[in-house]
């Protein structure tokens, strides 16, 4: 279905199930990460789109003039009834804190919608790895800020969205679902650089590729537990290294601290400081439309995953090996696991017109592989939260109130960094043919060449090491 579609089948749901038409319609969309896995809570860079795949809540004020938030789904899960005339606390059913979360956030800033009749209608997989929790989250925000016609800053609603995720359904989620969830601007991706919240565009405009969705079907098993053992390893490997966080280590540092280091906790080092440096790789060989580059870079981010990490399984290494199998003659450039892992779906870059084929190849090869059915679908970079329906109190998704949060301006600081990060660094993790191991090739012909003395560097020159590299490496 388009969005379109999606909002006029919820728009039906409600007068079917309130007895009138909605006033309000809004969509938020999932997300797929391209690349930048496990490096959030590292301060590292990340490399979202938002994808054609919706949350959509259909509303009017309540009929009964309580001050309650009635919400039901066309799931058939069952309805949440929450009072807002009291302080909201977490309560069932277990899906509606993430919007009782939101709700209270808003609250507590003085947006109070009032009571609301909606209908809730997705087609995003609940524990594919595709962020329907963020989306439910930014689509309960915007649809009260539509209501109230008070709107918030686009970072603030996307922070007090991944608060309400940590304090009332309890994940200690990092800030990319939401950002790009809020933000994401139709034939782009965001590179955020998760340390500062700074954010940069990038534009993926060339109709010839597309991005394949795989869903395993497998719910992702990466249990609270493991998260926390491994953001812990983190943090022992910075701190051995001397630095504030991963983000501000480099391959040589972490080879010559091997010693002191165990050998799990230096896999978990080495996959976080390679996977941040193939993001930023991956963001200039996009620009550059490098596709052959941009998939051994997701190659290589899975096999550090799978290895490094340890966060794959099975199912999502028999599809990455299926598209492998498949290959750039076949039409995909690359394929990795995306999300936090044990489960989910992959994501495939792949050539738009073979995209039918390519999918039909992948379930066939995964089916024979495990046993299971995937679920499989293309799409482009979608554009963020939108009011599709009393749309006339709040912005749409990209665009922003004078003064206000402005994602263009702020990518430029992001991009400086970028630029100082391959200065800093001059190493890369890359995908070899056949193999795609980590290895580790230095960047100083390429770094001289476009550097310039310190304090004459411009963000254009610093962003040039990592441009020439992508197009040297093209061609090679």
């Amino acid at each position: 279905m388009t969005l379109n579609e999606l909002a006029s089948y919820t728009a039906q749901q409600f007068a079917k199930n309130y007895g009138r038409a909605p006033r309000w319609i809004v969509a938020a969309p999932g997300r797929v990460n391209v690349i930048g896995e496990h490096t959030d809570y590292n301060d590292g860079f990340v490399l979202p789109t938002a994808i054609e795949r919706y949350t959509v809540m259909a509303a009017d004020l309540s009929a009964d003039g309580k001050e309650v938030v009635y919400i039901r789904d066309t799931s058939g899960a069952e309805p949440a009834f929450i009072d807002c005339s009291v302080p909201v606390k977490p309560g069932p059913p277990k899906w509606s804190n993430y919007v009782r979360g939101v709700i209270a956030a808003l609250l507590e800033r003085g947006i109070k919608s009032g009571g609301l009749d909606v209908l809730l209608h997705s087609n995003l997989p609940i524990g594919g790895g595709l962020s329907s929790s963020a989306a439910l989250e930014t689509c309960t925000a915007t649809l009260l800020e539509t209501v109230t016609g008070k709107q918030i800053d686009p970072l603030e609603k996307a922070l007090l969205c991944q608060q309400a995720e940590h304090e009332f359904a309890g994940v200690p989620c990092g800030i990319m679902d939401q950002f790009i969830s809020i933000l994401g601007r139709e034939n782009h991706l965001l590179l955020l650089d998760c340390r500062s919240h700074q954010t940069e565009f990038v534009p993926m405009m060339d109709p010839s590729v597309t991005l394949l969705i795989i869903n395993t079907n497998v719910k992702r098993r990466l249990d609270a537990g493991e998260y926390a053992k491994r953001r812990r390893q983190c943090e022992i490997a910075a701190k051995i290294l001397g630095v504030p966080s991963l983000r501000d280590a480099n391959a040589e540092q972490l080879e010559d601290a091997k010693s002191k280091i165990s050998g799990v906790t230096f896999r978990r080092a080495r996959h976080v400081i390679g996977e941040i440096e193939r993001t930023l790789l991956a963001a200039e060989g996009i620009r550059a439309l490098n596709w052959p580059t941009v998939g051994n870079l997701m190659y290589a981010s899975h096999a550090s995953l799978r290895d490094d990490y340890e966060v794959s399984c099975t199912e999502l290494d028999a599809v990455v090996e299926a598209a492998e199998a498949i290959g750039v003659k076949g039409g995909v450039y690359g394929c990795r696991m995306t999300g936090g892992g044990f489960g989910g779906c992959a994501v495939a870059l792949i050539k738009t017109d073979q995209a039918e084929t390519i999918a039909k190849s992948i379930a066939a090869a995964y089916k024979t592989k495990t046993g299971l059915d995937a679920t499989i679908f293309a799409s482009r970079p979608a554009a963020g939260v939108t009011v599709i329906k009393g749309s006339r109190l709040i912005a749409q998704a990209g665009s922003h109130p004078p003064g206000g949060f402005n994602p263009r301006m702020i990518g430029r600081n992001s991009l400086a960094f970028a630029g100082d990060f391959f200065q800093r660094n001059r190493f890369r993790a890359l995908a070899t043919r056949g193999h795609h191991h980590a290895e580790h090739v230095f960047l100083n012909q390429i770094t001289a060449r476009a550097a310039k003395p310190r304090g004459q560097q411009t963000v254009r020159g610093r962003r040039r090491a990592a441009a020439l590299y992508v197009a040297e490496d093209g061609h090679t």
